[in-house]
């Protein structure tokens, strides 16, 4: 019996600094947007039969609204597909987007702890930006993404 090998890429979601985002609704980045744009990505740049061969493994694992680092997994023949499709989303909803690979591995322990790291730092890195505006309840909500990074299935 041949077991089903799986790529787990961590990405980092970078939103337009010179988008005015006070005048529109702010982007929120949720599984679903992620993984609307990256269907949507493979259908035009890959057609109907790229989408299919890749659809049936491509899930959205973990997304972290406040730092912008999102887990997804993929089959192990598919990988390179779906992340040069990521590479060529442009847009999510109307605010522009760039994703950027943070690491790529093979097993979700793995990819659960390169998240984690980089969760951390980033949300360090977003205390010292916002200094006074980060809330108890932003504190709140980070610490219980973490805590939903740490108990992802094994």
């Amino acid at each position: 019996m041949v077991r089903f090998k799986n790529r787990y890429l961590v990405m980092e979601v970078f939103l337009d600094p010179n988008k005015d985002l006070g005048t529109d609704d702010p982007i929120i980045i949720t599984h679903l947007n992620v993984s609307k744009v990256i269907k949507e990505s493979i259908l035009a740049n890959f057609g109907e039969c790229g989408l299919a061969s890749s659809i049936g493994s491509l899930q959205v694992k973990y997304v972290n609204p406040i730092t912008k680092v999102c887990i997804i997994r993929t089959s192990k023949e598919e990988y390179q597909k779906v992340w040069s499709a990521i590479t060529m989303v442009r847009d999510i909803g109307n605010c522009p987007v760039v994703f950027n690979l943070l690491d790529l591995s093979g097993s979700i322990r793995a990819c659960k702890d390169a998240a984690l790291k980089f969760d951390e730092l980033k949300f360090e890195n977003y205390k010292r930006e916002a200094g006074p505006r980060v809330t108890a309840e932003i504190n709140q909500m980070m610490q219980n993404f973490l805590e939903k990074i740490k108990t992802l299935e094994l």
